[in-house]
């Protein structure tokens, strides 16, 4: 499988997710959007995989390329029906490419956290093997504020009532992340949009206190973002 990745920062990557792409010999090119490259056509692609990023969906003024970037989700998706996994950011616009829409959050999420599956989570594909409530990475200010027509709420927390979904049987996306590596969260800080949202969540010290957090939770970590991956491989071979 070659899959085309989008990116929105340049170490916002699909963290632990290369290293089982590489052992199982799929290829993966990624598109940094935020340094201007041009979005290849998905015609050259298997897969599509949108990542994070510091920016918010409705801030096209400012990333003028998030428009095309939506139109371009939307035509792989909806009407090509390529195989899509969306964290966080990419969450957040395939549900504006599907023809939803997001907002500020109630209440930001930035911790380790829990999510709980939905019924619909429990029953299908993507999350098959986890537990119905499991510990992992939040980062973000925003948040799907409703479901696209036709899409299924796959998890919840506490505090963001879309924390996964699908449309359609080949396209997933999540808020939380899966994809952590020791590295994550220092790589992570050092973004200044997130640094900020980090230390207002819990300190000054928080930076070193998350990434304690996550080392804690590593090896879960990890082990469900495994299965994730095999999971979704599953997805990605229907019709």
């Amino acid at each position: 499988m070659n899959i085309l990745v989008l990116q929105h920062a340049d170490i916002e990557h699909p963290g632990i997710f290369r290293k089982f792409l590489k052992e199982d010999g799929h290829s993966w090119y990624s598109c940094h959007l935020n340094n201007g490259d041009t979005i290849p056509s998905i015609n050259n692609y298997d897969a599509l995989w949108v990542l994070g990023g510091p920016m918010d969906t409705w801030e096209e003024e400012k990333y003028p390329w998030l428009i095309d970037e939506k139109k371009f989700i939307k035509e792989a998706v909806q009407e090509k029906g390529i195989p899509f996994l969306g964290l966080c950011l990419g969450h957040q616009l395939l549900s504006e490419a599907l023809g939803s829409k997001c907002g500020p959050a109630k209440k930001s999420e930035i911790g380790v956290m829990n999510v709980q599956l939905t019924e619909d989570g429990k029953a299908g594909i993507l999350f098959d093997g986890f537990p119905d409530e499991f510990k992992c990475l939040q980062w973000h200010g925003a948040e799907v504020q409703s479901l696209p027509l036709g899409s299924k709420c796959l998890a919840r927390s506490r505090d963001c009532q879309i924390q996964a979904m699908s449309w359609g049987t080949r396209a997933y996306s999540m808020q939380f992340h899966v994809e952590v590596e020791g590295s994550t969260v220092e790589d992570w800080n050092s973004i200044e949009t997130y640094s900020k949202a980090l230390k207002l969540a819990m300190g000054e010290k928080g930076p070193e206190i998350l990434k304690q957090a996550c080392e804690n939770e590593m090896e879960k970590f990890n082990q469900l973002a495994e299965r994730l991956y095999i999971n979704w491989l599953q997805t990605a071979a229907h019709t």
